[in-house]
């Protein structure tokens, strides 16, 4: 059976949740609200069956809202828990009128006021906390986190840590060396895999080719393999890279001369392993 998965998606209505962050001159096409319509549209022009919805706030409000979603849509939800607080009470009360099933939690450490919140000794006891429950814990930082990155999945070998957005490689003809190097040692923890999503996000519509992103996607391979790489369309943002049935295809290109096998693994199959989707 063929099982195809966007692992990476927002959802979001700024009448309850507002997301401050979106600029309305430079992030113009994404300067809206986004339902489950919108998303449903998106999966059929991308060919894909169902999404994991990932929270776009630091917010438990907003992840008890979207832990209500269709199931027929949304395969599972990655929500947000303060890990400094009762990570379990804050699980429970988004669990308890879920519609779709929590799979993992994720804080915005790439922005975090605290550069080395990764680290911090009640950030670990929230971690050992997702591991008790079964949890994911999705990894969205800078590269030059990639690091702390490391140094959290080893002290958690208990955990399962998703990467977002392949930990923010630079833009294409910049160096990538200090990223391949935080990427491959972050690679070699075995209870680490990583989302192709998010390359074109942070690049105009027009300014890129699918050969810009071919050394990046090259290195993500090397370093975990097609059986640790999960497709995720980082939609809408993707709309700011030009829209993400352009993505969904430079990824199949790029992605191209993997087996079938392999290619059914990193668009869907990898996302329900990782995820215990149903």
């Amino acid at each position: 059976m063929t099982v195809r998965v966007d692992s990476h998606v927002h959802l979001w209505n700024r009448a309850t949740d507002p997301q401050d962050w979106i600029d309305p001159q430079s992030m113009a096409p994404i300067d809206r609200d986004f339902g489950q319509a919108d998303l449903r549209s998106m999966l059929d022009e991308t060919h894909v069956d169902r999404a994991v919805v990932v929270h776009a706030s630091n917010s438990v409000e907003e992840s008890v809202r979207l832990s209500r979603l269709d199931p027929e849509v949304v395969a599972g939800l990655v929500a947000w828990v303060d890990l400094t607080g009762d990570v379990v009470a804050q699980l429970d009360l988004i669990r308890a009128t879920a519609t779709v099933p929590v799979v993992g939690t994720r804080h915005l450490v790439q922005i975090d006021p605290d550069p080395e919140w990764l680290l911090r000794e009640d950030v670990g006891r929230g971690l050992s906390a997702l591991a008790d429950e079964g949890m994911r814990f999705d990894l969205v930082v800078r590269d030059w986190q990639l690091p702390q990155a490391r140094t959290v999945a080893s002290r958690h070998s208990d955990l399962i840590f998703v990467l977002d957005h392949l930990g923010g490689p630079p833009a294409p003809g910049e160096d990538l060396s200090e990223w391949e190097s935080g990427l491959r040692n972050l690679a070699s923890r075995p209870n680490v895999v990583a989302k192709l999503s998010g390359l074109i996000s942070g690049l105009a519509p027009g300014s890129w080719q699918v050969d810009d992103l071919r050394r990046v996607v090259e290195i993500a391979l090397t370093a975990f393999g097609a059986e640790r790489l999960l497709y995720g369309s980082d939609w809408p943002l993707a709309e700011l890279g030009g829209g993400a049935a352009g993505w969904g295809a430079a990824a199949e290109h790029l992605l191209a001369e993997l087996t079938d096998e392999e290619r059914r693994r990193v668009f869907g199959l990898n996302a329900v392993a990782v995820y215990s989707l149903d």
